[in-house]
């Protein structure tokens, strides 16, 4: 007797995962099942949906309080059984660190939240031993924590990210690195570099991601809603069931979101008076840019380098005399209210930095520069279609390309950027490239549906806490149908890899 396929969900406030369930079960014949990561309100949607059958589902936040003395001899046996590194997680995890605005956690309730989820998660695995787990790219400690325990246990893990290519997406194990990327093919003909680059910019990335940002003084009709419903139509009882809300209340919440308002306007003040705005580009330079803060591209892509002011006096140590190290601000450091004046007071201190204007053109510096250095930015992929080499700290997959190096211990950056620096480029493996990302990704494009489901949802990204209803919800999966079930073949063609995959 075959036995059905197990899938297990990880489900949250990203409800891309939930829309993609109830298009999938009518092309699969499995049993579904769900971790679902919500706040109270939003919780009463999946306990009286009836849009997915999932046959077992487990609200994370029942099984983490409360807190307790942690059992060292079970988290440290956790550790070595699974190889996964707990604290590397959790002093990286955004709720844990100096982010949190409400709450300090001390070691004891991150050792028991820490064990309360591994417990919970191993439970789930071993009880359902699921054929494989569908999630988002994770981006806090729980759903890595998750992503790495099923991967540690030989699930297939189909999660889905944002292409470094275009408005696309793609599925991988191993996130930002292509399963079958050993098959890149030689062409017969190849695109030129002037072909590649025109393809690049055809995407116009930077405008995207301008209109993606949410504006602190953007929507006044989605920031009153937000507000209503928060102050008049919410209690205050997750801060009794999620950790994540704990030191939250309706004052303090307020008051915090008035005071990043106002350090927002302060802030964007002194950068628009003091960062440069046109830098000289006959100079010789080095590009850097800096990354969003609080983002999964550094707290967990690079964990050890998550210090932008350390790692910037490191690169600007390594660089030869004769350059500059120009230090481009990220335009989307708006939706963290921007940085504090005293991180580029530090940079601008430096006497070989240059600090540049979030509105400069990222573009036409990594068409002027000598070469580009990141933690983890796809600006390194960029710099390859204007023959720029590049330093990244990240394990993705376009580090195959010749042009990129893989930074993996500080003392070796002086000898890599003179590497790099005497570089010479090859149009060829760039196309091969740019190629097998043309032939496996999907349309569907997960920004622009994130944006949708904020937008629908969520007051345009600015309250989570919220209650969503059959018929709201399914008149959005009729609205998406189109681009929903482009996902779904997408998943399916990755279902159908992985079969293969196991049975050769």
């Amino acid at each position: 007797m075959t036995m059905n396929k197990k899938i297990i969900f990880w489900l949250d406030s990203n409800l891309t995962y939930f829309c993609l369930a109830h298009f999938l079960q009518k092309e699969l014949d499995a049993d579904f099942y769900a971790i679902i990561d919500v706040t109270n309100k939003t919780r009463s949607f999946y306990e009286n949906q009836n849009l997915v059958n999932f046959k077992k589902v487990w609200f994370l936040h029942d099984h983490i309080l409360p807190l307790r003395k942690p059992d060292l001899e079970y988290l440290s046996l956790f550790e070595k059984t699974y190889n996964i590194e707990l604290w590397k997680l959790a002093i990286n995890d955004r709720i844990f660190n100096h982010y949190n605005d409400f709450y300090n956690f001390t070691r004891n309730e991150i050792l028991s939240i820490l064990q309360n989820e591994s417990k919970l998660f191993e439970s789930v695995l071993h009880e359902i031993n699921p054929d494989y787990v569908i999630m988002h790219e994770p981006y806090q400690l729980p759903d890595e924590l998750f992503f790495e325990l099923a991967k540690s246990l030989q699930i297939s893990v189909l999660a889905s990210f944002k292409s470094h290519l275009g408005y696309k997406s793609e599925i991988a194990e191993n996130i930002h690195y292509a399963d079958n990327i050993s098959n890149m093919k030689n062409k017969s003909t190849y695109r030129s570099f002037d072909e590649l680059k025109n393809y690049n910019e055809s995407f116009n990335l930077s405008n995207k991601i301008k209109k993606q940002n949410i504006d602190p003084f953007g929507n006044n009709t989605d920031i009153f809603n937000a507000a209503i419903d928060y102050i008049f139509k919410t209690s205050d009882d997750n801060t009794e069931t999620h950790y994540t809300y704990f030191g939250h209340s309706k004052i303090k919440t307020v008051l915090n979101a008035i005071s990043n308002s106002l350090k927002t306007r302060r802030r964007w003040k002194y950068l628009d008076k003091h960062l440069v705005k046109k830098p000289d580009l006959r100079k010789k330079f080095i590009y850097y840019p800096l990354h969003i803060e609080q983002e999964r591209s550094t707290l967990i892509v690079t964990p050890f380098f998550t210090d932008d002011i350390e790692f910037i006096e490191i690169i600007a140590k390594s660089i030869p005399i004769d350059y500059h190290l120009y230090v481009k601000e990220h335009p989307s450091q708006i939706t963290r209210h921007w940085r504090d004046k005293k991180f580029y007071q530090k940079l601008n201190r430096i006497p070989n930095v240059t600090t540049i204007h979030p509105n400069t053109s990222s573009l036409e510096l990594v068409k002027n520069c000598a070469m580009v250095i990141t933690r983890s930015g796809t600006v390194a992929l960029e710099a390859a279609f204007y023959q720029k080499s590049a330093i990244t700290c990240a394990d993705f997959d376009f580090i195959l390309l010749p042009s990129i190096e893989r930074l993996m211990r500080v003392e070796e950056l002086p000898k890599l950027i003179s590497k790099c620096l005497e570089k010479k480029m090859d149009p060829k493996i760039l196309d091969q490239y740019v190629s097998f990302k043309e032939e496996n990704t999907s349309e569907f494009d997960i920004s622009d549906f994130d944006t949708r489901i904020v937008n629908r949802f969520f007051h345009g990204g600015r309250f989570v806490d919220v209650i969503i209803t059959n018929e709201k919800m399914l008149e959005f999966l009729n609205e998406n149908e189109d681009s929903l079930k482009g996902f779904t073949k997408a998943y399916l063609e990755k279902i159908k890899f992985f079969k293969e995959e196991n049975n050769s």
